[in-house]
Order: C-alpha cells, then sequence, then structure tokens
C-alpha cells in the first residue's frame, strides 16, 4: 500500500483514493462530499466510461432510434437537430439504457448476442477508465492545483480484475498511486439493495462467464427461448445472484491489495476530516497490523 501505516496517511502531502464495493452504498456520495467540502479530485470511472469510452455509441443508439420516426429522420439527415447524451457523476441513466437487458423485443429486450456485445464494450471501456487514472491524478494537480484525489469506481471493477494476481495489470498500477478501500456492505445493506434493484431493475456490467451461465440457466429453469424472455424477470432473477458473485471478489481485492471500512462507518462521514480519520483506523486495522 502506499500508505504504509495510519500516521503516513495522514501527514501525506497527496492523498490518493480508490473507493470501491456494490452500488448505493455510498462511493459517490462521499466522493462528492470531498469534492464540494474539500480540496480534493472527484474521478468518475461510470462518467468517464460514458463520455470518453462509450460516448459514440451512446449517441449512435439514441440516433437509430431516432431514425426510426420520419420526422427526425429527416431532421437528423439535413443536420437539423443535434442528438446527444448528457450524462453527469449523479445520472448515468444514458449509459445503462445502452446497455440494455436481454430479452424479448417487444418488453425493450435486446438480442443476447448484441447484449453480450454491449457488455464487451462495457469491459474494454471499464478498463481503459481505471488505467486512465495516474493520468487524471497528475491533470488535477497541473490544471486545479488539487493534490488530494478520489476514485470514484464502478460497482463491476471486481468483474474485470483478478484480485489474486499480484501482477493483475489493472490492480498493480492503480496500487501504485492510490490506497484502494473497499466500502463493504452488511448482510441488511444487501437485502436493502435487492429490494431497491426490484422496484427499478436496471442495467448493469456481468462478468461474461458469470452472465452466460446465468442466462443458461435462467432459459432452462424457465423453459424459455430467448425471444421469450422478459428482461426485467431477468436481471431481478441475476441481482442477487451476481451481488454473491461479487462479494468475495471485493474481500480479495481488500486484502491483497488495500484496506475495507464499512458502508455504516462511511455513511456517519460528514467531512473531509472525518474521512481522513475513517481511513486511518482502516489502515491500522488492515491484516498484518492488527
Amino acid at each position: 500500500m502506499i500508505y504504509e501505516t495510519a500516521d503516513a496517511w495522514r501527514q501525506a502531502r497527496e492523498k490518493h483514493v480508490l473507493l470501491f464495493g456494490m452500488s448505493g452504498l455510498g462511493k459517490t456520495h462521499v466522493s462528492s462530499m470531498l469534492r464540494e467540502e474539500g480540496q480534493w479530485f472527484h474521478y468518475s470511472i461510470d462518467y468517464r466510461i460514458g463520455t470518453r469510452y462509450m460516448g459514440e455509441h451512446i449517441a449512435d443508439n439514441f440516433k437509430a432510434e431516432a431514425m426510426k420516426v420520419p420526422l427526425l429522420r429527416e431532421l437528423l439527415l439535413s443536420d437539423s437537430v443535434y442528438i446527444a447524451s448528457n450524462i453527469t457523476f449523479d445520472n448515468l441513466a444514458p449509459l445503462s439504457t445502452y446497455l440494455g437487458k436481454p430479452g424479448a423485443p417487444e418488453k425493450g429486450g435486446l438480442p443476447f448476442d448484441e447484449y453480450m456485445h454491449r457488455q464487451e464494450q462495457h469491459r474494454a471501456a471499464e478498463i481503459s477508465a481505471l488505467l486512465d487514472t495516474p493520468h487524471f491524478i497528475e491533470r488535477a494537480k497541473a490544471l486545479y492545483r488539487l493534490d488530494d484525489f478520489v476514485c470514484d469506481s464502478g460497482g463491476s471493477i471486481c468483474e474485470v480484475v483478478e484480485p489474486d494476481n499480484p501482477d493483475d495489470p489493472v490492480l498493480k498500477p492503480l496500487s501504485e498511486h492510490l490506497l484502494l478501500v473497499w466500502i463493504e456492505g452488511s448482510d441488511a445493506h444487501t437485502e436493502e439493495l435487492i429490494r431497491r434493484f426490484d422496484r427499478a431493475p436496471k442495467p448493469m456490467y456481468y462478468q461474461p462467464e458469470f452472465l452466460r451461465a446465468a442466462w443458461d440457466e435462467y432459459l432452462d429453469r424457465n423453459k424459455l427461448q430467448e425471444h421469450e424472455v422478459d428482461p426485467d424477470a431477468f436481471v431481478r432473477w441475476t441481482y442477487a445472484r451476481a451481488l454473491a458473485h461479487r462479494q468475495p471478489r471485493y474481500a480479495a481485492m481488500a486484502e491483497n491489495w488495500g484496506v475495507k471500512v464499512r458502508a455504516e462507518d462511511v455513511a456517519a462521514v460528514r467531512c473531509p476530516d472525518d474521512f481522513t480519520d475513517l481511513i486511518a483506523r482502516a489502515i491500522d486495522n488492515a491484516p498484518g497490523r492488527r
């Protein structure tokens, strides 16, 4: 770790952290607080994915839908209208809408092969966005004179790395520039995330081997053909399994590459000083220091 002790962290002239864990446990909330209340640069992986690496895919998808409407088709062909996504740190709907869900087209579903193609686009984009992090650390210092840096990673970071590989091509360079911090949720947090997802199921990225196995099992268990699948029913069924699949991967990332904090402790953070104290305690409690 780049901060070997709590004192080293507290006294560091430049504090660099990467927050990871399940979506909905406070990564973006605490990152926004650090940006607004302190002198921290907030780098959002999902925002970078949706703007730099998948922005063209997203816009082209919007245009393809608009071209089905005669009036909009005419306006687009004459360059009379402009279509673009409006992704923000707090609104990533254009990205998730593009990822989509597999299943019946009349219910908004995508053919499974197209769905997997978009998943692969996201995987490549997420890796690229993560590897851009050191560049943005330097950019934050050069342009904005901000030495403290928080990387707000997506919930799927654990799906694009191999936590047990000491030479992982993503985790190794990240760990050389930032302290990796897992926000660990409780069973109650997991249950609430599942309830929230059931109310409003949204697209997300999954590891391809996990996703193909889940798709095959769902089709077999329900005796369905691809075009008969209710897209929302499939992603609801998959979500809890995805969380269980991710949990040991997050834990391995924390054990091998960083530290962990509890989601309830993150929720109690009110200012940058609280955050500094929280991370100092996490470093003291890391394996080998207890």
